[in-house]
């Protein structure tokens, strides 16, 4: 069988390096060319001495990869990965975006958050976003793939079971999600100087960060009903990994249950899932068990007092909120295990 042969646009960001860790030991793909604007004509090796004789692969350009590839991920900045899509159409090539463009279904919602439109709207049309666990009926034929933001992922993941099962209220729900500083990208900023976030811990963007129309777009779907979110993101001084805690108020029916239904409820939806682990009532859902993983763990715990449920969901932002996730989302495409390549497990420290 011949291995699917991927390109890694933007190899040299954290998520495209993080693609490369994991595409190395993927048994069904080879990483057939790797690009990078900042970096074009050196080595990824050299930028990333972890990889030295492992990846010692040149950085091209973006047009000397496409058409040599089955399938291509692009971890760039919003507003890039459209004219990618167009020269990927172009040579019949899967373009997987990590990036933001093909996130929204709608271009208002976009044009908002990002300051951009749409410049082939078509591509849209064509396009499909895919959260495994929720959409992998989407992806079997798709020829673009927006790959989920990591926030969105983790909250998602964490809310659907409740949604779905209908027992709490849906029109304005709260979350409080903290990240580790790899979220930001690797580009330098005063906020993730290191004396700036070593020993801090602060919130950003409160009520305004892009995540949250995309959060909201798939909370809608999933309840069938508009849902409004207040999300509050915060900077964690770690490198990688997200918690999310949302607090969701018990509907009649839901207010009828106790935790231990509530619970079941959550390990009957996910008992199928590779990648998400329900913790047994009690334990508290914690980033250190999900580092360098592609699995979700979610927590659930009940205020009796104010019959509110809270849902506490972590991942690790860099895999299963970014490259884990976009891997996923290609076994999906090319009709493989969904779980191929990735069921390394997180290290125990």
């Amino acid at each position: 069988m011949n291995k699917i042969k991927v390109g890694i646009i933007g190899a040299t960001g954290y998520a495209g390096a993080e693609l490369v860790r994991l595409l190395v030991n993927h048994p069904a793909a080879e990483i057939t060319a790797v690009s990078s604007v900042s970096y074009e004509g050196q080595r990824l090796d050299d930028i990333y001495p972890n990889l030295k004789e492992i990846v010692p692969m040149t950085l091209e350009s973006v047009d000397e990869i496409i058409a040599r590839c089955d399938v291509v991920f692009a971890s760039v900045p919003h507003g890039v990965s459209e004219e990618m899509a167009v020269k990927c159409q172009a040579a019949d090539t899967v373009l997987i975006d990590l990036g933001a463009d093909f996130r929204l279904n709608d271009e208002a919602d976009y044009k908002k958050w990002y300051g951009k439109e749409y410049k082939h709207p078509e591509l849209h049309e064509k396009s499909v976003y895919c959260i495994p666990e929720l959409h992998r009926d989407r992806v079997k034929n798709a020829p673009i793939i927006g790959n989920p933001g990591c926030y969105p992922t983790s909250i998602s993941l964490g809310l659907m079971p409740a949604i779905k099962s209908g027992i709490i209220e849906t029109a304005h729900i709260i979350i409080d999600s903290k990240s580790g500083v790899t979220g930001a990208g690797r580009g330098l900023t005063q906020g993730t100087h290191y004396p700036d976030t070593n020993e801090a811990f602060a919130a950003y963007k409160a009520g305004c960060h892009r995540h949250a129309p995309e959060i909201e777009q798939t909370l809608t779907e999933l309840a069938g009903s508009k849902v409004k979110v207040t999300f509050v993101p915060h900077l964690l001084p770690v490198n990688r990994g997200i918690e999310s805690s949302m607090y969701v108020t018990l509907n009649e029916k839901g207010s009828t249950m106790n935790i231990e239904q509530i619970h079941k409820i959550y390990t009957d939806a996910y008992a199928n899932e590779r990648f998400v682990r329900v913790e047994k009532l009690g334990n508290y859902a914690n980033i250190k068990n999900v580092r360098m993983s592609n699995y979700c763990d979610i927590s659930l715990h009940l205020d009796e007092h104010c019959s509110t449920l809270i849902i506490s969901s972590v991942i690790d932002n860099m895999v299963k909120g970014a490259a884990g996730q976009a891997l996923q989302n290609m076994n999906i495409r090319f009709g493989l295990d969904e779980s191929t390549g990735l069921l390394t497990p997180p290290p125990a420290f």
